[in-house]
Parts: structure tokens; sequence; C-alpha cells
């Protein structure tokens, strides 16, 4: 009897180490999955941004014959406002880094005549996520290829989407 009642007070460690072991093997399977969910939103949320701007960009190229000036990274050209919410271009981008327009720039000697791009600064630095620039390479190009395609890598490995050649 004495055994009996010491028993059901609580758990013994075989019990809890088992319990922990179950929890331990699901967030082993949760945890990625959960991560190229995150993974896969943010690249959503880039290549519409990308999207949105490049449309209003070739929109006012179309419009005036010229694109707008070179601006720095974070800062929407003043000849864009109203066509792209300011807030939405100068926010951190879901990935970090800045968006950037880019006139006649080049990258790895090879020069764009219009790209967008996502640019460390200060405020907010871009970290190098391989597995978020293939996602973004093979969302927005069919074939993965970094040189090809609208979206390449720009010089400092920044994730650069091509408007005009």
């Amino acid at each position: 009897m004495h055994l009996r009642s010491r028993r059901q007070r609580g758990f013994t460690l075989v019990e809890i180490m088992v319990v922990v072991l179950i929890i331990s093997l699901l967030a082993m399977v949760a945890i990625p999955s959960l991560m190229r969910i995150q993974r896969r939103a943010k690249t959503t949320a880039i290549m519409n941004d990308f999207r949105v701007f490049a449309a209003a960009f070739s929109s006012y190229a179309q419009e005036t014959g010229q694109w707008p000036p070179d601006t720095a990274a974070g800062v929407l050209p003043p000849l864009m406002a109203g066509r792209i919410k300011a807030d939405a271009f100068t926010r951190t981008t879901p990935m970090g880094g800045k968006y950037n327009w880019e006139y006649n720039q080049t990258h790895f000697g090879v020069k764009y005549k219009a790209a967008i791009s996502i640019t460390a600064t200060a405020s907010a630095p871009l970290p190098l996520d391989v597995n978020q620039l293939t996602d973004l390479e093979n969302h927005i190009d069919s074939q993965f290829n970094w040189l090809d395609g609208s979206f390449h890598l720009g010089t400092g490995i920044v994730p650069l989407y091509i408007i005009e050649p």
C-alpha cells in the first residue's frame, strides 16, 4: 500500500522524459515548416512590391518619355510622389534593407537602365538569406538563373528587379 500511494502523487522520471521526447520530435517537424511558410510570405510580399513599383515607374516613363533620376536607398524619387505611397517604398522590406530606385546603374559590369533593388542601410541591415533569394528567383523567373530574367543579384549581393535592361 505504501508504494501505491506514493506513485499516485506525481509522474515518474521516465514518463516526463517520454513527454519531452515527443514534444521535441513534434518541434523538429513543425519548425522547418513554419520557417518555410514565413519565407514564402516574405517572398510574396516582396514580389508584390516589385510589381507595383515597377508598374508605377514604367507608367511614369511611358507618360513622360524618361525615367526618374536615381535616388538613395529608401528614398522615393520626388517625381513618383502620388504614384507610389511614400511609406510603402521607404519602409524596411520584409527581408530587411530598403527599396532603392536605380537608374542607369552598373552591377557586375552590366549596365541596367531601370531597376529596383533592396539595399542595406544603417537603419535597415540586409541579412544574406540564400533561401529567401532562391525563393525570389524561383517565383519571379521561371528558370533558376541569377543572370537571366527579371531577377538578378547585383553588386554586393543585393536583390535586383530589372524593369528595363
